[in-house]
């Protein structure tokens, strides 16, 4: 008991140390998309700026855009003037909404990215935000085959990203039989901790992003590790009901999710490297090497996951107390340290997969919460317990939410994601690669 409660003090000291660090990085300067954001020396005059240029570096005139609350309340218009300049004065410091409406852009010019046209902004007291709309040809493919074979690598790209953070939620489900509720905030903590860490000096520690994610990956293992030692394991031996459990995993996401919320703030915010890219054509393939590098990189960890768990003897002792915890106990695996291995890799890997999925999209305090259905219709699509299943399971749902957007809103991609989930069950209700067991 005394070790436990040591144990426990030693967690909540570096939880509050980490969070303490964080705040004090957040609280000098915004935090935003904005690398050398200008503050002014008198108290208001906020505001959100640009220059408006095309893929040529011409300037863009007569381009509309509007600015908003989070709530949609309206605040301001601004329409570019010859120089490409555009400007809008704001009621004083909060979150707000900046819109371009494509439908004024010249003929011939497209933004890069498609999505873009809409950006989260957080602005100080005294702070004038500048933005950046990145135009070019080529931003948008127009044929089918072309929207299909990107929606393709989109699917597969943010499968993998899935799959990498769904592997943990799988392998301690598998191994302790807890369905973790929590496991959503693992992956935002990670890619919050890496913006932290990438921010440039006076908003955070201006470290490069590949180190900063590294250093990321390695806080959210031991925060994995921390509390399964301090707080998964003491229930355990206490012989807390999985349902008892269950709900404390629901507690523990709503404490985590929240305070991150606190330090971080509500607003979406991109990484500080790889922002801006040309995108290049292979084929009908229209990418940038960032989504690509991002998706050879998530390809990588998910065959070295996979040939651990085949290869090791740790990774055999983890199948093993996956498939039958009292018989692999009684063949002598130490099944405590498989569990307590199985939490700090599960932990770590959802913390890169936030990683990555800040990188190809932005951080958001909700970052894992949006991702944690997606993540449990990958692993009971895959079938329960099996790391591999989760993968697989990854790689479908991935695959149809990102195609379905060629025939269908955006808005519908995750419900046809869920409608396969459906059908397949009704079919094979243990999964994919799930196993038919006797029932009685």
């Amino acid at each position: 008991m005394a070790a436990s409660l040591r144990v426990l003090t030693s967690i909540a000291t570096l939880l509050l140390a980490t969070l303490a660090m964080l705040a004090s990085l957040v609280a000098p300067a915004a935090a935003a998309s904005d690398p050398a954001p200008t503050l002014l020396a008198q108290e208001g005059g906020e505001q959100v700026r640009g220059t408006l240029n095309d893929g040529e570096g011409d300037p863009l005139e007569g381009v509309q855009l509007s600015v908003t609350t989070p709530d949609g309340e309206a605040v301001g218009d601004a329409t570019s003037g010859d120089d490409g300049t555009w400007a809008v004065d704001l009621p004083g410091p909060g979150d707000y909404v900046v819109t371009l409406d494509t439908s004024t852009l010249p003929d011939g010019v497209e933004l890069r990215d498609p999505e873009r046209d809409t950006l989260e902004v957080s602005v100080n007291t005294g702070q004038q935000r500048t933005l950046l709309f990145p135009f070019g040809e080529g931003g948008q493919v127009s044929s089918l085959g072309q929207r299909l074979t990107t929606a393709a690598f989109s699917g597969v790209q943010f499968g993998l990203i899935i799959a990498i953070a769904a592997i943990g939620l799988s392998l301690i489900f598998g191994t302790t039989g807890l369905v973790n509720f929590a496991h959503g905030e693992l992956v935002t903590f990670g890619a919050i901790v890496a913006w932290f860490l990438n921010a440039p000096s006076g908003t955070g520690l201006g470290v490069q992003l590949i180190i900063a994610g590294a250093i990321a990956v390695v806080i959210t293992a031991l925060l994995g590790g921390g509390i399964e030692l301090g707080l998964w394991r003491p229930l355990r031996r206490r012989r807390t009901g999985l349902i008892q459990m269950l709900v404390i995993t629901i507690g523990l996401s709503l404490a985590l999710r929240f305070g991150m919320q606190i330090v971080f703030g509500g607003s979406s915010r991109p990484y500080f490297d790889y922002t801006i890219q040309q995108r290049i054509s292979i084929g009908w393939l229209a990418i940038t090497p960032r989504d690509l590098i991002v998706s050879l990189i998530a390809a990588a960890t998910l065959v070295g996951v996979a040939t651990m768990l085949q290869r090791t003897r740790i990774g055999k002792a983890m199948r093993a107390v996956s498939d039958n915890r009292d018989l692999a106990e009684s063949s002598g695996i130490d099944v405590q340290r498989v569990v307590l291995f199985v939490w700090v890799m599960g932990a770590g890997l959802a913390g890169f997969g936030g990683v990555l999925n800040g990188v190809v999209e932005n951080v958001n305090y909700l970052l894992g919460f949006r991702l944690l259905l997606l993540m449990f219709a990958a692993v009971i699509l895959g079938g329960l317990g099996t790391a591999y299943g989760a993968m697989f399971g990854a790689i479908v749902v991935g695959l149809v939410t990102e195609i379905s957007t060629v025939f269908f809103s955006t808005e519908l991609k995750f419900v046809w994601a869920l409608f396969v989930l459906i059908i397949i069950l009704l079919v094979r209700p243990q999964g994919l690669l799930g196993r038919k067991e006797r029932i009685g």
